[in-house]
């Protein structure tokens, strides 16, 4: 915690598994099966800076924790949603291999794979549900990204409205090789477009997009 002189890996190591948990109820509630959530590495903290939150680790490109996101369960008027803690410089990697970047990118299998990137936990979370590995930046800068994805097309998921326009826009600039992705119509984000269209709907939106890689921005 801010002040506490805590690691995020040693705060991260206290939390609880998420099985049984308010967090796991939290995460149902979302559309997310806990099977996908417990494979992503979450777990629930009870009193993450005085609240409950469900916890994610981001990981820099050597597979090494760097920091450690919060998503609090319940929020009031003028509270936080969620509470990061470490110094950057890495992303959570949803449906991730067992391996690093510097491993996964010696890979021919690696590379054919969709690069999608997202800003929320549960945008990356909602994609897995459909099938989807996702990095999700948490609002945050991974200096380490372009060199990669030097040789891949990364497609920019954020969220459907001007934050999002703006951040596919700064993601656009320093990356060398993008495609937008925006959520379906009418739908802010990707767990938007989960609860209200379903999985089935969403992953014929994502297989329809992601089939159409001939005209990337240059």
């Amino acid at each position: 915690m801010p002040g506490s002189g805590e690691r995020p890996a040693e705060r991260f190591a206290l939390a609880l598994p998420l099985a049984g948990t308010p967090g796991q109820d939290y995460v149902e509630r979302r559309g997310i099966p806990s099977a996908i959530a417990r494979a992503a590495g979450l777990r629930f903290d009870p009193d993450w800076a005085g609240r409950p939150a469900v916890l994610v680790a981001l990981r820099d490109h050597t597979g090494a924790m760097v920091s450690v996101h919060g998503r609090y369960l319940n929020t009031l008027r003028g509270q936080d949603k969620m509470l990061t803690i470490g110094p950057g410089g890495g992303v959570v990697d949803i449906g991730k291999r067992r391996e690093t970047w510097h491993d996964a990118n010696d890979g021919h299998d690696a590379l054919d794979e969709p690069l999608i990137l997202v800003e929320g936990l549960f945008d990356a979370l909602s994609l897995a549900v459909c099938g989807c590995r996702c990095l999700a930046t948490i609002g945050r800068w991974a200096p380490w990204l372009p060199e990669a994805c030097a040789d891949r097309l990364a497609w920019l998921a954020f969220d459907g409205n001007r934050p999002g326009e703006h951040e596919a826009a700064v993601y656009a600039a320093r990356l060398s090789r993008v495609r937008r992705l925006p959520p379906p119509p009418r739908c802010k984000d990707w767990n938007t477009a989960l609860c209200k269209r379903g999985r089935g709907e969403v992953s014929r939106w994502l297989r329809q997009h992601l089939a159409a890689v001939d005209t990337a921005i240059p």
